[in-house]
């Protein structure tokens, strides 16, 4: 995850394309309900993008926490060149362990990282140790039930995917993203696993209701872009979010 450090500050650049104001961040917060006097940990926080949107949102305590050096950077200069009182953590989430009790649990594309059954389970395991009794773990995710055919129809948005082999338990699945015609591509790379498995880890931590949510454009992006303009994302349907109570 080291790589990051090399793609920081364009994956920063990224949080501005149109889907991931109109579509992903709409979503998110759709899930994410009324924040005021919430605690939150964001998992995978990147450069805090989201991690300061859920403080001016109203929430009480936010702790982001982070793999990347690089991307802790960026949100901590953020943090003093205008505190908002957020902590940050250089960690990674396989190795956090109990750090609190929080009403929320939230993450944007970490679920995604896991290669393996044991991976997911780890994560999940060190999301719902976080969480108060019944607390929320809410997170945007890679949509496993994508079909590939549709990886290229979200070029317009500034995205594509890409895959070497069939999808199977742990197949690498390629972002390949595209800010402006001046910037230049970057990639990464997510990780297949089946919704059954997602639901098998959910279950096996222990919470109680799961929720998949398609995801939906805000009244803005349609007024912005019109609706057809949304029609090939919405068909694909490339991300999704989850919605675990404990």
């Amino acid at each position: 995850m080291t790589y990051y450090n090399s793609i920081a500050q364009q994956y920063k650049k990224s949080k501005q394309l149109s889907f991931r104001l109109h579509i992903e961040a709409y979503t998110y917060f759709h899930l994410l309900g009324n924040l005021v006097g919430k605690s939150i940990l964001d998992l995978a926080c990147g450069e805090g993008f989201y991690t300061r949107l859920f403080k001016l949102q109203g929430a009480a305590q936010v702790v982001g926490v982070e793999i990347s050096e690089k991307m802790i950077e960026l949100a901590k200069q953020e943090e003093t060149r205008q505190s908002q009182d957020i902590e940050y953590i250089l960690c990674d989430v396989f190795e956090l362990g109990k750090i609190g009790s929080f009403d929320l649990v939230v993450a944007s594309y970490l679920l995604n990282y896991a290669q393996t059954k044991e991976q997911l389970l780890k994560m999940c395991q060190n999301i719902f140790v976080n969480l108060k009794p019944g607390g929320r773990f809410v997170t945007i995710n890679n949509n496993e039930s994508q079909s590939p055919s549709s990886y290229l129809a979200t070029e317009k948005y500034g995205f594509i995917k890409s895959i070497d082999s069939p999808l199977i338990e742990g197949t690498p699945i390629k972002y390949t993203f595209t800010i402006s015609a001046s910037d230049n591509k970057f990639s990464f790379y997510n990780y297949y696993l089946s919704r059954a498995t997602y639901e098998w880890a959910f279950r096996s931590v222990g919470f109680q209701e799961i929720r998949w949510q398609k995801p939906v454009v805000s009244p803005q992006g349609i007024a912005e872009f019109g609706q057809e303009f949304w029609q090939d994302f919405l068909n694909c349907v490339p991300i999704v979010g989850i919605e675990c109570i404990k």
